[in-house]
């Protein structure tokens, strides 16, 4: 990793190489999830030291970064160039706590290994080569950090996969107003039952759709109220 690459990453406000923290983070300490998710994760949360793989929906990954940056994370992705920020926002992510890498290029493994360094949080969404990708996930671990990758991944301690579907139309017209995610889980050792949740979420600014389709699918004939500013979330047994 070069000097300028260290540079650019500690110039943020309150980022720090982790050799010059005086402590390392708790290791085990869990980062905190939306309310709903928290039932995934055997720790209640992100455990720091933690891979954690994310598959299917950019919206799961953003709802893990909203509640840990919200209260004072500082969080990136790697490899997204087409990540929304106004969709970011409208999750919960506190986007000024945020750092984007749209396209690390060869450089990936190296810039992933200096964000581990000094944020809690790193999305990664290209797929290293295997070693890379064990070495990275034990650079997590011994930096007390969350990795996030998009994709499959060697070694994770918890896989997550979304699927989701848009709420508002009525009779083949109307507008969307809310995305219902479900989320299923599986891992290793306390992880390994897996389970699943359904979440609610703002569907942000509203989206007009025609009237001539009356192949378009719907959810439901009765339009769905506008969501509230915090994601609702219901537990489903598995």
């Amino acid at each position: 990793m070069s000097g300028s690459a260290t540079a650019s990453l500690t110039a943020l406000n309150g980022v720090s190489a982790a050799s010059e923290l005086a402590q390392a983070p708790t290791m085990g300490k869990a980062l905190p999830v939306l309310e709903g998710l928290a039932g995934l994760l055997p720790w209640g949360g992100l455990r720091r030291g933690s891979t954690v793989v994310v598959r299917g929906s950019t919206t799961l990954l953003l709802a893990l970064l909203a509640a840990a940056t919200a209260e004072g994370s500082w969080a990136a992705v790697v490899g997204l160039p087409d990540l929304g920020l106004v969709a970011a926002a409208e999750l919960g992510v506190v986007v000024h706590r945020l750092a984007l890498v749209p396209a690390p290029g060869p450089e990936l493994v190296s810039v992933t290994a200096a964000l581990l360094d000094g944020l809690d949080l790193v999305a990664v969404a290209e797929q290293p080569r295997a070693a890379d990708a064990r070495r990275l996930s034990a650079r997590a671990r011994h930096r007390g950090s969350v990795l996030l990758p998009v994709g499959d991944w060697p070694g994770a301690d918890l896989e997550l996969e979304g699927s989701g579907r848009w709420h508002g139309l009525s009779d083949g017209h109307g507008r969307l107003r809310a995305r219902e995610l479900t989320v299923r889980s599986r891992g290793r050792g306390s992880a390994a039952r897996g389970n699943q949740v359904r979440l609610t979420l703002p569907g942000g600014d509203m989206v007009d759709l025609p009237t001539d389709r009356p192949d378009l699918t719907v959810a439901s004939n009765k339009p769905e109220p506008r969501p509230t500013d915090q994601p609702r979330l219901r537990q489903v047994v598995s």
